[in-house]
């Protein structure tokens, strides 16, 4: 993957300050293949669901951060259906990135969830079948987690990531370009893995929002049977 392919992703990473920044400082968002906007976020745990514009969704964030203050993200998840699947969209949130949630996403398809934090760290998430597959930093894709660190290791050096530790000098060289471009190589690798391409034009419709909750495994399997 050149740097000219990752130009579709742009947008997720725009510099500092910039009015074009749509997402905000802090968002999360979770790609999931073959699933539909309903069954999305009864996996999140909304217990119900509005269909707003993002703008909608945007005030909706806003008006919860400010009575929580801020510690518990952005508490809605807005998603949208693009092709075979789906692009669930937190501001201000990071529940996709949890291991119980990132199971009750991925049982019976492939999940991606990328995070951008900008007072914290950015993160890559790859989850199937119920489980986190592969897990990093997009700045350190040498320090991975997972059950399985190396199932995308043909994938990711096709993007140019390192899967191993160089000498600090080699370090000091890529971490710049990591950091520039990051989130783009991340967004591009989760279109290969789940097949739904998060584009901007995706946030002018109306999306499905909930409330998210942390609802136990054991009360979804009561819920589907």
């Amino acid at each position: 993957m050149t740097i000219e392919g990752l130009t579709p992703f742009r947008w997720l990473q725009p510099p500092y300050g910039d009015r074009g920044n749509l997402l905000g400082e802090i968002y999360c968002v979770t790609l999931l293949r073959g699933l539909d906007p309903a069954e999305v976020l009864r996996r999140f745990g909304a217990r119900t669901s509005t269909e707003m514009s993002f703008a909608e969704l945007g005030l909706a964030v806003s008006d919860f951060t400010m009575v929580t203050g801020g510690g518990d993200g952005g508490g809605h998840v807005g998603v949208v259906a693009t092709g075979d699947g789906c692009a669930a969209v937190e501001l201000c949130g990071w529940s996709g990135t949890g291991t119980p949630t990132l199971s009750r996403l991925s049982a019976g398809t492939d999940v991606v969830s990328v995070l951008r934090h900008d007072y914290a760290c950015d993160y890559f998430h790859y989850a199937a079948d119920g489980m986190v597959i592969t897990a990093f930093d997009p700045t350190a894709p040498e320090h991975r987690s997972g059950a399985d660190t190396d199932r995308l290791a043909v994938l990711m050096r096709e993007f140019g990531l390192p899967l191993k530790e160089g000498s600090d000098e080699e370090w000091d060289q890529r971490y710049d370009d990591l950091s520039e471009h990051g989130l783009a190589w991340m967004f591009a690798m989760a279109a290969r893995l789940t097949g739904v391409t998060f584009t901007a034009d995706l946030l002018n419709g109306p999306l499905l929002v909930g409330t998210i909750a942390d609802l136990p495994q054991k009360d979804l399997q009561r819920e589907a049977l």
